[in-house]
């Protein structure tokens, strides 16, 4: 039992870090400026679900889909950063305003669901996970850490709704470009990461 959680702990630890609960909030509230309290409750649960599905997803057939396509994982990398990029840009430019202003975008599936939760970081941690699990026991405690952090990523979103009535929609502006540079330097690091682990796989 203690190895089950041990690796229980393993999972929850390393996904919340890369996932980073606490800093989807800004991104959160840039994505979701303008819209109703409601909207954004809504927004902050399918969020959360669309993530954990995409991970699930991965976790059961990630390799196997990888395998088939013909896909490497820093080439997945580097799609996932090439996207967070052009989001990053939004938000230093204030289009995102446009984007989330429209009724037929839902920010919940893209940008928010994924790359920006569901990212290239937490599906290759997964996946890797996945390669350890020996029995039913390992299988369930790496179900429950990857459900526990999402719960929490729901939990963060669903109450970052307390922040905005502080900030207000002014304040709001302010930490969209923060966010905007701060994710603009994560995508650069993920398509450098990726171009690295190209340049190691060639030589």
């Amino acid at each position: 039992m203690g190895s089950e959680w041990r690796f229980f702990g393993e999972v929850f630890v390393t996904l919340f870090v890369i996932v980073d609960p606490p800093g989807t909030i800004p991104l959160f509230l840039s994505l979701t400026s303008g819209r109703s309290p409601a909207v954004r409750r809504r927004t902050a649960w399918q969020a959360a679900s669309v993530a954990l599905l995409v991970i699930t997803a991965f976790a059961l057939f990630g390799q196997q889909l990888l395998d088939y396509l013909g896909i490497t994982l820093p080439a997945l990398q580097c799609a996932g950063g090439l996207l967070l990029l052009l989001v990053a840009l939004q938000l230093l430019t204030g289009q995102e305003s446009e984007t989330v202003a429209s009724r037929d975008v839902n920010v919940a599936l893209v940008p928010l669901g994924t790359p920006l939760l569901a990212g290239p970081g937490a599906i290759v941690a997964t996946m890797v996970f996945v390669r350890r699990v020996d029995d039913t026991a390992d299988a369930v405690a790496l179900a429950a850490g990857v459900v526990a952090v999402h719960f929490v990523l729901w939990l963060t979103m669903r109450y970052s709704l307390v922040i905005i009535r502080v900030i207000r929609e002014s304040g709001v502006v302010l930490v969209s470009r923060i966010a905007g540079l701060l994710l603009s330097a994560i995508a650069v690091q993920l398509v450098a990461d990726a171009v690295r682990a190209f340049v190691t796989e060639v030589a």
